[in-house]
């Protein structure tokens, strides 16, 4: 057993309250759910999230990764994807923390840091068992909560720690590229963020390569190799997860729905919906509507892949 890990895990469950947890720091969150949940589809941002009891499993593009206690996931773009809770209970609830990460706070370590080469861009998610010295560190960072007059002062320095943590380990090389504005991975997001503020708007590969500066051919490999899909797949993701919440909102009206987040055939629309969420879009929203708004905030949370501790 790891003993950071337990201490951890029961000052958690001593201040946990619901299923989300206000910590008094603005980037840091803990997440509760004492059953497992049906599939809930979401939009992760750049952040790690830490195990501490309990399981998830989630699809991201065609893939279906599982992790679970003691693991940490990190995410260094924006993708969309399903998470479910598949280990909870009341007595053993699932227990997790997360870290939404600051671009400006890695700049201004990396600039302490040795310069290390850009590897190849690989995917923008992964996960890795935690090791003492990250546990620890987000120990003492949540301890932080019986102490709320020294957050101002100490959880910048715990969350650079954590940052360094993460940057001298597996992922070090995935970290950098969120802060690097030359980065393949930066200039991949700017894509990313495009498509998702113009969602319903039909695009050329070829002008989000020019966005990019790389070759259509180029942003189609390194595209496909961040985010597990292609252009079209994640501009189709982010319409439908689009569509979802604007069906939560109104209710009944799955076709205007359907041509306000871009589509042109409302039948296209419902295949699609189902084929994503498990049910037609009419069906989703009321099975939606009787879930409770903490749940629907969960979703960000709900983050992927598969972890073995030594």
């Amino acid at each position: 057993m790891n003993n950071r890990l337990d201490e951890l895990k029961h000052f958690v469950r001593l201040h946990v309250q619901g299923q989300q947890t206000a910590t008094g720091m603005p980037r840091l969150s803990i997440m509760m759910g004492e059953s497992r949940t049906g599939r809930l589809p979401g939009l992760y941002d750049p952040m790690i999230c830490l195990v501490l009891q309990g399981a998830k499993r989630v699809m991201i593009g065609d893939q279906v990764l599982e992790y679970g206690t003691g693991c940490y996931f990190i995410a260094s773009a924006e993708i969309p994807a399903s998470g479910e809770v598949i280990d909870a209970s009341p007595q053993l609830p699932y227990l997790s923390v997360a870290l939404a990460f600051d671009a400006e706070v890695i700049a201004s370590l990396l600039l302490e840091m040795p310069v290390v080469e850009e590897r190849s861009l690989g995917r923008s998610f992964a996960v890795n068992a935690a090791d003492n010295e990250l546990i620890d560190a987000f120990g003492r960072m949540v301890r932080l909560m019986e102490r709320p007059q020294e957050i101002s002062v100490l959880a910048p320095l715990l969350e650079r720690e954590i940052l360094f943590r993460l940057l001298t380990g597996p992922q070090g090389s995935m970290l950098r590229q969120i802060a690097r504005a030359d980065s393949r991975l930066s200039r991949v997001r700017r894509v990313l963020n495009w498509i998702r503020q113009h969602y319903v708007e039909s695009f050329r590969v070829e002008d989000l390569a020019r966005l990019a500066d790389m070759s259509p051919s180029v942003l189609h490999r390194h595209f496909k190799a961040v985010t597990a899909m292609t252009p079209i797949q994640y501009q189709k993701r982010i319409r439908l997860h689009e569509a979802r919440r604007r069906l939560l909102a109104m209710p009944g009206d799955a076709a205007g729905v359907a041509f306000e987040v871009g589509y042109e055939s409302a039948s296209q629309f419902s295949r699609e919906y189902a084929r994503l969420f498990g049910v037609p879009p009419a069906r989703d929203a009321r099975q939606l509507r009787g879930k409770t708004l903490v749940e629907a905030s969960s979703l960000a949370l709900l983050r992927p892949a598969s972890c073995n501790r030594g």
